[in-house]
Protein backbone atom coordinates (compact mmCIF):
# COMPACT_ATOMS: atom_id res chain seq x y z
CA UNK A 1 0.00 0.00 0.00
CA UNK A 2 1.61 3.62 -1.52
CA UNK A 3 1.39 6.27 1.64
CA UNK A 4 0.45 9.62 -0.07
CA UNK A 5 -0.33 12.95 1.22
CA UNK A 6 -3.25 14.67 1.51
CA UNK A 7 -4.24 16.94 -1.27
CA UNK A 8 -7.02 19.34 -1.83
CA UNK A 9 -9.73 18.16 -3.37
CA UNK A 10 -12.58 21.05 -5.43
CA UNK A 11 -16.27 20.08 -6.52
CA UNK A 12 -18.56 22.01 -8.33
CA UNK A 13 -22.47 21.37 -10.00
CA UNK A 14 -21.82 22.17 -13.43
CA UNK A 15 -24.35 22.20 -16.58
CA UNK A 16 -23.75 20.63 -20.03
CA UNK A 17 -22.69 24.15 -21.83
CA UNK A 18 -20.56 24.66 -18.67
CA UNK A 19 -18.54 21.52 -19.49
CA UNK A 20 -18.49 22.60 -23.46
CA UNK A 21 -16.71 25.90 -22.27
CA UNK A 22 -14.42 24.59 -19.43
CA UNK A 23 -13.62 21.60 -21.84
CA UNK A 24 -12.41 23.69 -24.56
CA UNK A 25 -10.46 26.01 -22.39
CA UNK A 26 -9.04 23.18 -19.91
CA UNK A 27 -7.82 21.20 -23.79
CA UNK A 28 -5.74 23.58 -24.29
CA UNK A 29 -3.26 23.62 -21.56
CA UNK A 30 -3.77 20.01 -19.50
CA UNK A 31 -3.37 16.24 -21.26
CA UNK A 32 -5.72 13.30 -21.22
CA UNK A 33 -4.98 11.14 -18.56
CA UNK A 34 -3.39 7.96 -20.90
CA UNK A 35 -5.78 5.22 -19.05
CA UNK A 36 -9.22 6.80 -20.77
CA UNK A 37 -10.87 5.08 -23.90
CA UNK A 38 -10.78 6.41 -27.09
CA UNK A 39 -13.69 8.51 -26.56
CA UNK A 40 -11.15 10.07 -23.37
CA UNK A 41 -13.29 8.55 -20.77
CA UNK A 42 -14.00 5.27 -18.74
CA UNK A 43 -16.43 3.56 -16.56
CA UNK A 44 -16.21 3.84 -12.99
CA UNK A 45 -18.11 1.43 -10.73
CA UNK A 46 -17.41 1.74 -7.05
CA UNK A 47 -19.13 -0.68 -4.10
CA UNK A 48 -19.00 1.87 -0.91
CA UNK A 49 -19.26 0.52 2.60
CA UNK A 50 -20.98 1.46 5.41
CA UNK A 51 -22.39 -0.10 8.99
CA UNK A 52 -25.84 -0.35 9.82
CA UNK A 53 -25.87 2.91 11.64
CA UNK A 54 -24.85 4.68 8.25
CA UNK A 55 -21.75 5.84 9.84
CA UNK A 56 -20.31 7.32 6.76
CA UNK A 57 -23.10 8.90 5.40
CA UNK A 58 -24.11 10.48 8.62
CA UNK A 59 -20.69 11.81 9.00
CA UNK A 60 -21.07 13.58 5.70
CA UNK A 61 -24.18 14.80 6.02
CA UNK A 62 -23.56 16.24 9.15
CA UNK A 63 -20.88 17.55 8.00
CA UNK A 64 -18.02 16.08 10.04
CA UNK A 65 -14.79 17.16 9.35
CA UNK A 66 -12.38 13.48 10.15
CA UNK A 67 -13.84 10.92 8.59
CA UNK A 68 -13.03 8.04 6.24
CA UNK A 69 -15.13 5.43 4.08
CA UNK A 70 -13.92 2.38 2.16
CA UNK A 71 -14.59 1.58 -1.48
CA UNK A 72 -13.85 -1.61 -3.77
CA UNK A 73 -13.61 0.20 -7.43
CA UNK A 74 -13.01 -1.13 -10.87
CA UNK A 75 -12.74 0.31 -14.66
CA UNK A 76 -14.48 -0.17 -17.91
CA UNK A 77 -16.34 -3.55 -16.13
CA UNK A 78 -12.93 -5.44 -16.72
CA UNK A 79 -12.09 -7.61 -13.28
CA UNK A 80 -8.68 -7.81 -13.94
CA UNK A 81 -7.88 -4.94 -11.97
CA UNK A 82 -9.72 -4.23 -8.42
CA UNK A 83 -9.07 -1.81 -6.29
CA UNK A 84 -9.68 -1.73 -2.40
CA UNK A 85 -9.65 2.05 -1.02
CA UNK A 86 -10.03 4.17 1.64
CA UNK A 87 -10.49 7.78 1.14
CA UNK A 88 -9.72 9.99 4.34
CA UNK A 89 -11.05 13.38 5.02
CA UNK A 90 -9.36 16.09 7.12
CA UNK A 91 -10.93 19.47 6.93
CA UNK A 92 -11.28 19.64 3.65
CA UNK A 93 -7.88 18.33 2.15
CA UNK A 94 -8.16 14.08 0.95
CA UNK A 95 -6.24 11.51 0.85
CA UNK A 96 -6.60 7.88 -0.71
CA UNK A 97 -4.50 4.86 0.39
CA UNK A 98 -5.62 1.56 -1.84
CA UNK A 99 -4.56 -1.90 -2.07
CA UNK A 100 -5.04 -4.20 -5.10
CA UNK A 101 -7.18 -7.64 -4.48
CA UNK A 102 -8.13 -10.53 -7.22
CA UNK A 103 -11.38 -11.06 -8.40
CA UNK A 104 -11.28 -14.34 -6.63
CA UNK A 105 -10.81 -12.37 -3.42
CA UNK A 106 -13.85 -9.75 -4.27
CA UNK A 107 -15.92 -13.00 -4.67
CA UNK A 108 -15.11 -14.35 -1.52
CA UNK A 109 -15.84 -10.77 0.43
CA UNK A 110 -19.60 -10.58 -1.06
CA UNK A 111 -19.88 -13.93 0.04
CA UNK A 112 -18.99 -12.72 3.74
CA UNK A 113 -15.93 -15.22 3.58
CA UNK A 114 -12.88 -12.88 5.05
CA UNK A 115 -10.75 -15.57 6.00
CA UNK A 116 -8.42 -14.70 3.75
CA UNK A 117 -8.40 -10.86 4.67
CA UNK A 118 -6.78 -10.88 8.07
CA UNK A 119 -3.74 -12.73 6.68
CA UNK A 120 -3.26 -10.52 3.66
CA UNK A 121 -0.22 -9.10 3.37
CA UNK A 122 -1.96 -5.48 2.68
CA UNK A 123 -2.95 -3.79 6.18
CA UNK A 124 -5.36 -1.56 4.30
CA UNK A 125 -7.11 -5.36 3.32
CA UNK A 126 -6.63 -6.43 7.25
CA UNK A 127 -7.79 -2.92 8.15
CA UNK A 128 -11.39 -3.58 6.27
CA UNK A 129 -11.24 -6.82 7.54
CA UNK A 130 -11.41 -5.65 11.48
CA UNK A 131 -13.66 -2.72 10.89
CA UNK A 132 -16.50 -5.52 9.32
CA UNK A 133 -15.37 -7.68 12.21
CA UNK A 134 -16.06 -5.14 14.77
CA UNK A 135 -17.71 -2.36 13.41
CA UNK A 136 -20.15 -4.51 11.41
CA UNK A 137 -18.77 -2.53 7.92
CA UNK A 138 -20.79 -4.14 4.69
CA UNK A 139 -21.10 -3.24 1.29
CA UNK A 140 -24.32 -0.61 1.01
CA UNK A 141 -24.49 0.34 -2.42
CA UNK A 142 -22.77 0.46 -6.41
CA UNK A 143 -22.24 3.62 -7.63
CA UNK A 144 -21.38 4.10 -11.62
CA UNK A 145 -20.39 6.92 -13.61
CA UNK A 146 -18.47 8.01 -16.22
CA UNK A 147 -15.18 9.92 -15.84
CA UNK A 148 -13.69 12.28 -18.14
CA UNK A 149 -9.76 13.25 -16.78
CA UNK A 150 -7.72 16.13 -17.53
CA UNK A 151 -3.36 16.47 -15.96
CA UNK A 152 -1.32 18.79 -15.42
CA UNK A 153 2.02 18.44 -14.25
CA UNK A 154 2.63 21.48 -12.11
CA UNK A 155 0.72 21.09 -9.14
CA UNK A 156 -0.11 17.45 -9.62
CA UNK A 157 -3.39 18.40 -10.76
CA UNK A 158 -6.25 16.47 -12.03
CA UNK A 159 -9.48 17.84 -12.95
CA UNK A 160 -12.49 15.03 -13.92
CA UNK A 161 -16.13 15.44 -15.73
CA UNK A 162 -18.63 13.09 -14.18
CA UNK A 163 -21.61 12.21 -15.49
CA UNK A 164 -24.27 9.76 -15.73
CA UNK A 165 -24.04 8.42 -12.38
CA UNK A 166 -25.61 5.75 -11.45
CA UNK A 167 -26.82 3.21 -8.83
CA UNK A 168 -27.88 0.37 -8.07
CA UNK A 169 -28.07 -1.44 -4.13
CA UNK A 170 -25.28 -3.51 -3.58
CA UNK A 171 -25.67 -7.32 -4.35
CA UNK A 172 -24.02 -10.37 -4.47
CA UNK A 173 -23.76 -10.44 -8.44
CA UNK A 174 -22.44 -6.54 -9.40
CA UNK A 175 -19.19 -8.57 -10.95
CA UNK A 176 -21.34 -9.84 -13.59
CA UNK A 177 -21.34 -8.28 -16.61
CA UNK A 178 -25.18 -6.66 -16.70
CA UNK A 179 -25.97 -4.22 -13.66
CA UNK A 180 -28.88 -2.75 -13.34
CA UNK A 181 -29.02 0.69 -12.11
CA UNK A 182 -31.11 3.95 -12.15
CA UNK A 183 -30.01 7.35 -13.00
CA UNK A 184 -29.66 9.38 -10.25
CA UNK A 185 -29.45 12.72 -11.93
CA UNK A 186 -32.35 15.43 -11.57
CA UNK A 187 -31.60 16.13 -14.67
CA UNK A 188 -29.52 14.12 -17.44
CA UNK A 189 -27.05 17.05 -18.35
CA UNK A 190 -26.08 17.17 -14.83
CA UNK A 191 -22.03 16.97 -14.44
CA UNK A 192 -19.79 17.09 -11.84
CA UNK A 193 -16.23 19.07 -11.95
CA UNK A 194 -13.48 17.47 -9.44
CA UNK A 195 -10.38 19.59 -8.68
CA UNK A 196 -7.32 17.80 -7.24
CA UNK A 197 -4.09 19.28 -6.42
CA UNK A 198 -1.31 19.03 -4.03
CA UNK A 199 0.01 22.28 -2.33
CA UNK A 200 -0.98 24.25 -4.80
CA UNK A 201 -3.24 25.40 -8.01
CA UNK A 202 -1.56 27.24 -10.99
CA UNK A 203 -2.95 30.32 -11.98
CA UNK A 204 -3.42 28.98 -15.53
CA UNK A 205 -5.67 26.73 -14.30
CA UNK A 206 -7.48 28.63 -11.19
CA UNK A 207 -8.42 30.81 -13.73
CA UNK A 208 -10.26 28.52 -16.10
CA UNK A 209 -12.06 26.87 -12.90
CA UNK A 210 -13.04 30.30 -11.48
CA UNK A 211 -15.09 30.96 -13.88
CA UNK A 212 -18.43 33.19 -13.67
CA UNK A 213 -21.33 31.01 -11.94
CA UNK A 214 -19.51 28.05 -10.95
CA UNK A 215 -19.99 27.30 -7.39
CA UNK A 216 -17.87 25.38 -5.28
CA UNK A 217 -19.75 22.60 -3.27
CA UNK A 218 -20.18 19.70 -0.95
CA UNK A 219 -21.02 16.55 -3.08
CA UNK A 220 -21.09 13.24 -2.28
CA UNK A 221 -21.46 10.33 -4.90
CA UNK A 222 -21.94 7.57 -2.09
CA UNK A 223 -24.40 10.13 -0.13
CA UNK A 224 -26.63 11.26 -3.21
CA UNK A 225 -26.76 7.38 -4.47
CA UNK A 226 -28.04 6.58 -1.16
CA UNK A 227 -31.06 8.78 -1.49
CA UNK A 228 -32.42 5.27 -3.09
CA UNK A 229 -31.93 3.37 -0.57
Amino acid sequence: MEQKKFRHELKYGIGYLQYLELRNRLRAVMRTDANTNVDGRYLVRSVYFDNYEDKALREKINGISEREKFRIRYYNDDLSYIVLEKKIKDHGLCKKLDAEITEEECRQLWKGSLGWMKIHPSPLVRELYAKMRYQILRPRVLVSYVREPYIYSAGNVRITFDSHIRTTLYHRDFQEDRVVDIDTADRPEDMILEVKYDAFLPDVIRGIVQMRGLRQQAFSKYAVCRRFG
